[in-house]
């Protein structure tokens, strides 16, 4: 959210996803909600009846009854103003804040006066909280910073602190207190403009943590209609009952709408993360399998496949198919009796496509297994950067370890190897010959390959050929006109011909170190205007989009490790690697031990990881609704509901969405199917089908208490990131904060049981950590880019976050801020502490605190840190000499040392990705990168702090209530 500076005048009209209306003069008494400055939010796409986007017109107040507990300006003061007590009503799944202040207020102490002008708390708004039940006496859980008075259904809260009046035309200034004048410059970053206090409003970790508690050392049963699943950072066992784990397939909300009209007065959306190749569990690969001669067909008319969806009928001769609604027969060899007004069948329990949620088809086709090419720069930056023989060493220890006898599959796959400058140098590596032959091939432009045999030999029988070839490879001489860059495409089609005249999928492994072209950059019609430009910076060239497809259509997936990482400018290598199931690792020339390791680390996870290839994904929803739309790391094919990837893992996650297309029945729910069809490392063909279950109502308000923040949070980030390739950022912002103020304004009008004042933000239960997370995609790097946001940052960072799973999208959109103990304890295990809010208010001068995302790890330290635990950490007892930006800590013995470093491995062991370590000193240049992590604050590209964007959420959803 764009906001207007602190320097900047609070009169003037300022742009805001929209504009600004002129506050309205404070000499007459009126509607708080119309006096506030406001925005004027765009037009929805379907809108709903009673919802006008216009501004609310000034009324008139009748004298003593003020609409609503928020404060009124009158005459250059504040008169605090109060709403007549009202007790709340029941209801579970709704949860109110305190009253919202006026933009002059603030709110940062609770506890007694602060200000001369301050009257008694006495005859201070009410504060509402409903119960799920009426005869207890507490409350439903709200917000932290809340004190609830348990003994009485109405809790006045105290009075806010003040403003002093200042003569006209003076900077209003807040009278300053104790606590006042010891905060640091850094906390101003949390707050807020219009006087709020960050501490009250909701947190995204206490959720986190109430759902841990809540699952702890349980299992969660995953069954048809079962209830809300343990949020995707939680650790949490599943158990397959019917419905396929939230981890294979996690819905937007648990229980949709019966019918469209519904639907569309949320203003959410309906649709489901999947991850198609992943387990019941997290980390968990492998399910249960059936041959495909022994599974029983699904359906012969719209092809999905059986699960426990399924109706059965006329004694289990026929079944109703759940996705398109007709009746199929069953093959006689497959029929049982069944049993039960339900129409059970008796064998359910001894077939998985009949009784589980997730399981595995082996395909009788048997396809070529996968090979491993390995592609080396030779050019003359290659030869002159001195990284060869690294690069090589790592490669031949790698090879050796996996032609081990624990490695029998990867020691059977085939491997390859090349290298190339300008031209493309093969190696048959045929164990019948004496030492490896070179194949040169000059023309790069139309590739045409002399021979095909040899080229990809069983690691098992080439392990020495490849080593012979690797330890040459750093004294080859460099070509003397090879002084240009070198194309990535250009080994890319080298090893795809490859591919293709052997029929086979497989892994390309590239390393790159010449500077970065582009093939093709003649057009037939140049200048600005060109037709063959990009429509955005997103959006990959029509050579690079071309070759995509050739490699997905094979099965060849690209790994580039780019070793010599253009800082500014030069073309950027990451389409084809990202859309072909790859990634992208890039390094400063390997300078420093850190590449090395984390190069090393790189090169094991791309060796390692499990991987389907040729995969093909078919999603099947219920009759009555269809596929709307697929987000995801891949090029759209025909049609949404079938996807086309080169290869795929079990973190590879999609975002589907659905719409109705009729009226679903409430006693049959909906269900939502996955069929993955993919080739293993051995060339066995099997499909991988999850299909999940969920209840549908026609009351809006089961919609809304079923629907799950970080779900939200990771369908938004995907659908967001994939509409950057045609739509404006301002305008996907704008979209962004429109459908959640939509959303907050029909949940208060029609869903809010208890009769809240205007002032009161209303949230339903399990979304009150949905408007930080929000704001922290909407102000992210790749829809807000700051001053100081490269091109190619903004571009890995789009690929990276496409590419995760719902936890990982969590905590990259609210990193973990861990405080680090001091005083350790060596006789036991260290755990660790509880995380905390991720503001600049929550770090202390005198404290340790590791920033835990997905793609960063870093280390805090705070200016007033004990002398004797920097020596214990870093070997100084000096601030200003220690060591800032990314940095390796010094191994000692002390606890202090062993207990962070021992806390940082348990971290990076459960990260996606190799990271560096980043120390951040207190007050140094460098902290930037931490304010980027601090999500609740202002960050340094012009986002919003978190309490200013749910201020305006809340005041023009008042706004479309009234």
């Amino acid at each position: 959210m764009d906001i207007p500076s602190a320097n900047q005048s609070e009169a003037s009209q300022q742009q805001w996803a929209g504009h600004w209306s002129s506050v309205s003069p404070p000499q007459s008494h009126q509607n708080p909600v119309s006096a506030f400055q406001h925005l004027t939010l765009t037009a929805p796409h379907h809108p709903w009846p009673g919802y006008g986007m216009q501004h609310c017109s000034s009324a008139v107040v009748p004298p003593g009854k003020p609409p609503c507990s928020l404060p009124l300006v009158s005459n250059g003061s504040l008169q605090p103003q109060h709403a007549p007590p009202q007790p709340p009503r029941p209801n579970n799944h709704q949860v109110t804040c305190p009253p919202v202040l006026h933009p002059f207020a603030d709110q940062r102490l609770l506890n007694g006066p602060q200000s001369p002008l301050q009257k008694d708390s006495s005859s201070s708004p009410d504060l509402l909280f409903a119960s799920a039940d009426p005869s207890q006496s507490r409350p439903a859980e709200g917000f932290a910073g809340h004190n609830h008075n348990y003994n009485s259904p109405v809790s006045p809260v105290q009075q806010q602190p003040q403003w002093a009046v200042s003569p006209p035309g003076a900077v209003k200034q807040f009278v300053p207190d104790a606590v006042g004048q010891e905060r640091t410059l850094q906390s101003l970053n949390s707050e807020s403009r219009y006087g709020l206090d960050p501490e009250s409003l909701p947190s995204a970790v206490k959720v986190m943590a109430e759902d841990q508690a809540q699952w702890e050392g349980k299992v969660y049963v995953s069954e048809p209609g079962s209830c809300l699943p343990p949020l995707a950072t939680t650790s949490c066992t599943i158990e397959d009952k019917g419905s396929a784990s939230p981890f294979a397939i996690r819905a937007t909300s648990s229980c949709f709408p019966c019918d469209g009209p519904t639907n569309l007065l949320t203003r959410l959306p309906l649709g489901a993360l999947i991850s198609p190749l992943a387990g019941v569990n997290h980390g968990q690969n492998i399910l249960p399998d059936c041959t495909e001669s022994e599974c029983i067909g699904g359906c012969s008319s719209c092809g999905a496949f059986m699960c426990p969806a399924m109706g059965w009928q006329d004694c289990g001769q026929r079944f109703h198919c759940q996705f398109c609604g007709k009746l199929c027969d069953v093959p006689w060899q497959f029929y049982q009796p069944t049993k039960g007004v339900e129409g059970i069948r008796m064998d359910k329990e001894k077939r998985p496509e009949l009784s589980m949620g997730s399981y595995e088809v082996i395909n009788s086709q048997q396809g070529e297994a996968a090979v491993l090419m390995l592609a080396i720069d030779v050019s003359v930056q290659a030869l002159r950067g001195g990284h060869l023989e690294f690069i090589t060493h790592q490669i031949r220890t790698l090879l050796t370890s996996l032609n081990g006898e624990d490695e029998e599959n990867l020691a059977d796959a085939r491997v390859g190897l090349m290298t190339y400058d300008s031209r493309i140098h093969l190696y048959d590596l045929s164990p019948a010959l004496s030492r490896p032959h070179m194949l040169v091939i000059t023309e790069s432009d139309e590739l045409q390959l002399p021979v095909a045999a040899g080229l990809l030999v069983p690691l098992k029988d080439c392990i020495d050929s490849i080593n012979s070839v690797l330890q040459l490879i750093p004294q080859f001489g460099a070509e003397p006109n090879d002084s240009t860059g070198v194309p990535i495409e250009l080994p890319v089609k080298a090893a795809l011909a490859i591919f293709q005249a052997l029929k086979c999928p497989g892994k390309l492994l590239i390393f790159h170190a010449a500077p970065l072209i582009e093939m093709g950059t003649t057009h037939t019609s140049s200048g600005f205007f060109s037709s063959n430009k990009p429509k955005s910076i997103f959006e990959p060239s029509e050579a690079a989009a071309s070759l995509v497809r050739d490699c997905v259509s094979q099965g060849c997936s690209v790994h580039l490790f780019h070793l010599s990482q253009e800082l500014v400018g030069g073309a950027w290598p990451g389409h084809i690697p990202y859309l072909t199931g790859g990634a992208l690792c890039t390094y400063s020339h390997l300078q420093g031990e850190m590449d090395k390791e984390r190069f090393s680390a790189d090169l094991k996870h791309a060796f390692s990881m499990n991987t389907g290839f040729k995969a093909e994904l078919k999603l099947s929803v219920s009759k009555n609704m269809r596929v709307l739309g697929c987000y995801g790391l891949f090029l759209p094919g025909r049609s949404p509901a079938f996807v086309t990837l080169a290869s795929v893992d079990w973190r590879t996650t999609l975002a589907l969405e659905v719409e109705h297309t009729g009226s679903l029945d409430e006693t049959r729910g909906v269900a939502i199917q996955s069929a993955l069809s993919y080739s293993t490392w051995t060339g066995e063909r099997r499909t991988r089908v999850h299909t999940v279950i969920l209840k549908c109502s026609k009351h809006l308000q089961d919609a809304f208490r079923n629907y799950q923040a970080q779900a939200l949070l990771s369908f938004y980030t995907k659908k967001m990131y994939c509409a950057v390739l045609e739509r404006p950022l301002q305008e996907l912002r704008e979209e962004l904060q429109t459908q959640i103020t939509e959303a907050l304004a029909c949940y208060r009008k029609h869903c809010c049981s208890a009769s809240v004042s205007a002032g009161q933000l209303v949230l339903p239960q399990y979304l009150r950590a949905l408007p930080v997370y929000i704001n922290s995609l909407r102000k992210s790097e790749v829809l807000l880019p700051g001053l100081r946001s490269s091109v190619h940052q903004r571009l890995q960072q789009r690929c990276q976050v496409l590419s995760m799973d719902p936890s990982c999208t969590a905590v990259h959109f609210y990193p973990q801020l861990l405080p680090l103990s001091l005083t350790v304890d060596s006789s036991g295990p260290q755990k660790l502490n509880e995380a905390v809010r991720s503001c600049s208010a929550s770090l202390d001068a005198e404290g340790l605190y590791l920033v835990n995302a997905p793609l960063t790890l870093l280390l805090w330290v705070g200016r007033q840190v004990p002398t004797w635990a920097l020596m214990e950490l870093f070997n100084t007892g000096c601030f200003s000499s220690l060591p800032s930006g990314e940095t390796k800590l010094p191994v000692f013995e002390t606890a202090l040392s062993t207990s962070v470093r021992s806390v940082i491995n348990s971290l990076n062991s459960h990260s996606p990705s190799v990271r560096k370590l980043c120390v951040v000193k207190q007050g140094d240049s460098c902290e930037e990168a931490l304010q980027r992590h601090l999500v609740e604050d202002k960050s340094p590209n012009g986002g919003a702090s978190y309490a200013d964007f749910l201020y305006h959420l809340h005041v023009n959803s008042v706004r479309l209530v009234q």
